[in-house]
């Protein structure tokens, strides 16, 4: 063996044995536990409440932090943030239309609802409302926008109706791609004189998705009317299947269904759901249990006082599931 080879080799072993004594003599520290979504401080979450106080019907303003107490399944919680007509944050509110085939002989009076409604219920430069139709497919025809002329554009762009009506589609379209992220109080408003005939989704995941999301459903049922008051709409009872489960869809959700066929009574319902908008309190909680475990929990506003229970009525959302989810 020639000496450059030799002394390759016993170079080479010196290093082998140098870097197994420091193995062998080093005690290893164990690696910090990266944080896991699903522990500590990322699990914290909170649930948003927008709560109506009403007398008789009329709006009560003017109540505060300290008049309020929050349950989830029977247990007091933490009430974290409050805000009132004063300090409330901006409205994103989502028209959706309904433009089946029995609407089609009061399009144009569904159109001029929409806008009216718009018009009465965005604060300059701080609401914000969208436009959706649907019938067999669900449109988005103007996204949120505080511009009135985009939102007329939109509405009169809106010429025929379509062949079916996908109602939860649409509300869950909605409620997932739009008003998931948006830095404000969500709110859809439903215009529609039909049962849901196409949809995907169902009443169940309509609702769901609305809880998740944090949104507040109204419903304007249009198919309550007397022959003659408004084009296409027949005289008939409310509250059969399909206004029973719109009702649902809005009070799961804390909000109202109206229903009216007749230009008057809808501006009534209208002005009502914007001067609810006005007046309502948001209630913050954080939850004692913190556990994404799914299942529904029960959720109830007190008063404080319990006289005011006698003569106020208080309403909200009523449960939610707790599930995971990405919102603002």
């Amino acid at each position: 063996m020639n000496r450059f080879l030799r002394f390759n080799l016993i170079t080479l072993s010196l290093m082998v044995f140098a870097f197994s004594g420091v193995s062998l003599a080093q005690t290893p520290t164990p690696r910090p536990t990266p944080p896991d979504e699903d522990t500590g401080q990322l699990k914290t979450f909170e649930v948003r409440l927008p709560v109506t106080v009403t007398l008789k019907k009329e709006l009560v303003p003017g109540l505060t932090r300290g008049d309020f107490a929050v349950f989830e399944d029977g247990v007091q919680q933490e009430i974290t943030f409050f805000t009132d007509e004063k300090t409330n944050p901006p409205v994103y509110v989502g028209v959706l239309m309904d433009t089946s085939p029995s609407a089609a002989g009061k399009l144009a009076f569904s159109k001029e609802s929409a806008m009216n409604f718009m018009h009465t219920v965005l604060r300059l430069r701080k609401d914000r409302a969208a436009f959706m139709t649907f019938d067999h497919e669900v449109t988005l025809r103007q996204d949120f926008t505080d511009k009135l002329d985009l939102l007329q554009k939109a509405v009169d762009n809106v010429k025929k109706a379509g062949s079916q009506t996908a109602l939860y589609d649409a509300v869950w379209e909605f409620s997932d791609e739009k008003l998931r992220n948006v830095a404000g109080r969500r709110v859809i408003v439903i215009i529609t004189d039909g049962d849901d005939t196409f949809s995907r989704a169902k009443l169940e995941d309509a609702i769901d998705i609305a809880q998740r999301t944090e949104t507040t459903i109204f419903g304007i049922s249009t198919k309550a009317g007397f022959l003659g008051t408004v084009p296409g709409v027949e005289a008939g009872t409310v509250k059969d299947k399909g206004d029973k489960f719109l009702t649902r869809l809005c009070e799961d959700t804390g909000g109202e269904a109206f229903f009216t066929g007749d230009m008057l009574a809808l501006e009534r319902a209208f002005k009502r759901i914007s001067e609810e908008l006005r007046s309502q309190y948001i209630i913050t909680y954080r939850p004692a249990n913190q556990n994404y475990d799914g299942r529904e929990r029960k959720v109830e506003v007190r008063f404080t006082d319990a006289s005011r229970t006698e003569k106020y009525k208080l309403r909200t959302k009523s449960s939610y599931r707790a599930v995971k989810d990405s919102l603002k």
